[in-house]
């Protein structure tokens, strides 16, 4: 919510020393979310004047279009004479006012003015539009032409309200009614300790029998519907200058005087109105439930299916807007330009219910500034002084005549009460506020209070958000400062901290942080799209998914079963943005449906539930495992002075999931499998041995070519996907730290050549094995195919490094432990020692 400080001053009588910046630390005290305060005509600077055009020559031979104006600007140029001006727009004529700017002023953005020649002439001055001037986009795109009651020379400054603060306000959901300056100024005058003038405050007539035929068929979607007629418009009657800018400085542009006002008055009073023209309105307007597949075309020219839970406004014909949300076409006011401008508004002020509004705001992605003040809660009881405002505007701007008929149909209802013992905001806040600080607080925020130790408070219409006790404590707490509340250190029981699944989740992510990933949490919703893309198997167990009752967007209904599209998707976007080496990681929950799954029931609120409703809650949950991913693409090591670098490959993605086992303490086993969406060839299964069983955790490698082009990837894009709830299970007893020897270590290089379709994996497990425990660490640091050893063999070459704990190892105790190694890796693999 945008508010000038020129327009809230209307409603609280600041003090004249009161900057913008001292509102806004006000606000923030008592709540408000005020980002920024904008200094509208900064650096402004004059003569900056009303002129009136007296000639216009057409100047030849120019690219563009180019006129020679003189202007009567008064006496404000100190000399009365006519102001030369060369100008090159076309939207305005001899005898228009304008807003001129002389030699010597200064526009926003520090342009200074000048007499200069150009085209052949010289210009002294400049003929001004609104974004010369700082004033926004008035959508005419050319030059301001005033009204034609100013006087040349007259001030321009003052009269566009050029110079004034702005003040941006993030409204929260629970403060609606701060949508609107009639609450913006509720709270100012609240935190300046200032009377009020209620912009709602308004002589409003009975309604009686005369009015506009209105007929409400679903009173719990609109619990009240006024309705009033004005006639007589002069179709040509524009808004006026005040209006206009007070509009733009809200940031919202002026379209036609009716519609102008009701926009006005949305901003002033927070109700949200539309104006009909009455002679495209087809006998009584209605409210009603659509039925399904009705068709609407709305102002923004869009033609829209509705649902039958859409709530409509109708006439005999048919719909002919969505409530709250836009109105239809067929009924929209003709702009004063057309030759046939609209004399007769019929005016609706309607109190329509917040969630009906925004699902049906949500369902047509249609958000507009009626919806956004519906779905925050709208004062239902000022639908007829915001009707009556808008009238007097009418009349007042417009010279039309107010019907003496009234509609106003109001379904029964009650004042919100609520009880609550008077030291309670006292409790909630650990401070002694005392009845007499309680009751004024709730009353400045318009409640009205009974009681003495035991108070009954009425909640005002304009605040939906005052719904129990803690409600009204947060009313009293915030009023008061929350700068205010004391400040203290929870006490922790000693013997808690984290279990051993927390510290093994935070190792893992601090782990892959330390080896360069970055991490990049996604949105837990996937949709059908990105499995088909990811090349998933109609029976594969990801495409079982959990489907939500309101997802966010409708191309992402479901739970994920798999972390890879949130962090391809974060990969993408970020190589799409320059950034073309890339290193992601992500851990976070899946959910993977059983079909076991029973329905939920619904808790109890007023106890405990017990135990075994809280079992029953469990049992309808999927199975959701945490999983723990990354993406690589681009250089893992930069080039430079120290080498050439070397790109990300599926080597990288392996050693990521070793390292996230190595903080378990736990051996990974690689061996080579074909599953989507890895390349079939460069895809590695992931094994870590549960109760004396291998069982697969995970996979990794490089990405399908197919799924690298569907995703628009880079290429050779590598993944890696592991689930750490396998990996804990892996786990035997508390981690140990290792050993360190002070006996040196004695260190063996074998070369052996192997068949090439023999996994390296299984001529390692054979290497350890017959090395006994003498063995360290076992590192493959070769791989060389060639002529020299043979077609279809492969050599692998590995560094045995022994060690005893006791005692310093002989030459022949090292290399019997290398042959004996070399042996059983000869019987189980046919490894031959190269050279041998």
């Amino acid at each position: 919510m945008r508010v000038p400080l020129s327009w809230l001053r209307e409603y609280v009588d600041l003090p004249a020393t009161e900057t913008g910046r001292d509102v806004q630390a006000k606000l923030v005290s008592v709540g408000l979310e005020v980002e920024t305060v904008e200094q509208t005509g900064a650096g402004l600077k004059g003569p900056l004047v009303v002129g009136q055009v007296l000639t216009i020559e057409e100047l030849e031979g120019f690219k563009k279009p180019i006129r020679f104006c003189t202007v009567d600007v008064g006496t404000a140029n100190g000399t009365g004479e006519p102001q030369e001006i060369v100008c090159g727009a076309r939207n305005f004529s001899v005898g228009d006012k304008v807003v001129v700017v002389l030699p010597g002023a200064v526009l926003p953005g520090d342009f200074a003015i000048a007499a200069r020649k150009t085209y052949g002439k010289t210009s002294h001055g400049m003929i001004c539009s609104t974004d010369e001037l700082g004033m926004g986009d008035d959508g005419t795109h050319g030059i301001i032409v005033l009204p034609p009651e100013y006087e040349p020379g007259t001030d321009a400054i003052e009269l566009l309200e050029l110079v004034d603060e702005v003040l941006d306000i993030a409204v929260t959901p629970d403060r609606g009614y701060c949508l609107s300056m009639r609450g913006v100024a509720r709270e100012t005058a609240i935190a300046y300790g200032l009377p009020l003038r209620d912009p709602a405050l308004l002589d409003v007539p009975p309604p009686n029998a005369h009015g506009y035929p209105v007929k409400v068929s679903d009173p719990f979607g609109c619990s009240n519907f006024t309705a009033r007629t004005v006639t007589g418009l002069r179709p040509e009657a524009r808004s006026p200058i005040w209006m206009q800018r007070r509009l733009q400085k809200a940031g919202m542009r002026t379209v036609s005087l009716a519609v102008d006002i009701t926009n006005y008055v949305m901003l002033e009073l927070g109700q949200p109105l539309h104006a009909y023209d009455r002679s495209r309105v087809a006998g009584t307007i209605g409210v009603r439930r659509a039925q399904q597949g009705e068709k609407l075309t709305t102002l923004d020219g869009a033609k829209r299916v509705l649902d039958s839970q859409d709530l409509v406004i109708t006439d005999d014909r048919g719909p002919i807007g969505l409530a709250g949300v836009m109105g239809g076409a067929d009924t929209e006011i003709a702009d004063h330009a057309e030759d046939a401008g609209t004399t007769e508004v019929v005016i609706e002020a309607a109190h329509f219910d917040a969630i009906a509004i925004a699902r049906t705001a949500r369902r047509h992605k249609l958000s507009s500034e009626a919806s956004k003040r519906f779905e925050r809660g709208v004062d239902p009881q000022a639908a007829a002084a915001a009707a009556q405002r808008t009238v007097d505007l009418l009349v007042l701007l417009a010279g039309g005549t107010a019907e003496a008929g009234v509609t106003e149909i109001t379904a029964p209802s009650a004042p919100r009460t609520i009880a609550m013992p008077a030291d309670h905001p006292d409790r909630v806040a650990g401070v002694a506020y005392g009845r007499e600080i309680v009751v004024r607080r709730l009353q400045q925020v318009g409640c009205d209070v009974y009681g003495q130790d035991e108070l009954i408070i009425t909640v005002p219409s304009w605040r939906p958000d005052l719904a129990e006790p803690n409600d009204l404590a947060e009313e009293v707490i915030r009023l008061e400062g929350y700068e205010n509340l004391p400040s203290t250190l929870p006490t922790p029981p000693s013997g808690r901290g984290l279990t051993d699944r927390q510290r093994l989740h935070r190792r893992i992510g601090r782990a892959l942080a330390g080896a360069g990933y970055v991490e990049a949490p996604n949105y837990p919703f996937i949709g059908d799209a990105v499995l088909d893309q990811l090349g998933l198997e109609k029976d594969d167990a990801r495409r079982r998914t959990v489907t939500l009752v309101n997802p966010l967007s409708d191309e992402e209904p479901a739970l994920r079963t798999t972390l890879l599209p949130g962090l391809l998707g974060a990969l993408r976007r970020n190589d799409g943005r320059g950034s073309h080496d890339l290193a992601l990681f992500e851990t976070g929950l899946v959910f993977r449906p059983t079909g076991e799954e029973t329905k939920a029931v619904r808790l109890p609120v007023d106890r405990r539930p017990t135990d075994e409703e809280i079992a029953g809650l469990d049992a309808a949950l999927p199975r959701q495992p945490r999983h723990a991913a990354v993406v690589l693409a681009g250089a893992r090591e930069q080039a430079g002075w120290w080498g050439k670098g070397r790109p990300a490959d599926w080597a990288d993605s392996v050693e990521a999931a070793r390292s996230i086992a190595r903080e378990a303490g736990v051996e990974v086993t690689v061996r080579a499998d074909r599953h989507a969406p890895w390349h079939p060839g460069r895809c590695a299964a992931l094994y870590v041995t549960v109760d004396g069983e291998e069982t697969l955790f995970g996979h990794a490698g490089e990405l399908h070519p197919r799924v690298v082009k569907e995703l628009h990837l880079p290429a050779r894009t590598c993944a890696m996907e592991v689930e750490i709830d396998v990996l804990e299970r892996a786990v035997d007893g508390p981690l140990q730290a290792p050993r360190i020897s002070t006996f040196p270590v004695a260190t063996q290089d074998v070369a052996l050549v192997v068949a090439a379709d023999v996994p390296a994996e299984a001529v390692e497990k054979a290497l350890r094995e017959g090395a006994g425990d003498l063995l360290e660490s076992l590192r493959l640091f070769d791989v060389f195919t060639g002529e020299q050893i043979g077609e279809g063999n492969k050599s692998l070459a590995y560094a045995l490094r022994f060690r005893a704990p006791d005692r310093t190892l002989t030459v022949e105790e090292a290399s019997a432990a290398r042959d004996s190694a070399v042996a059983l890796a000869a019987r189980r693999t046919g490894a031959v020692l190269r050279g041998a």
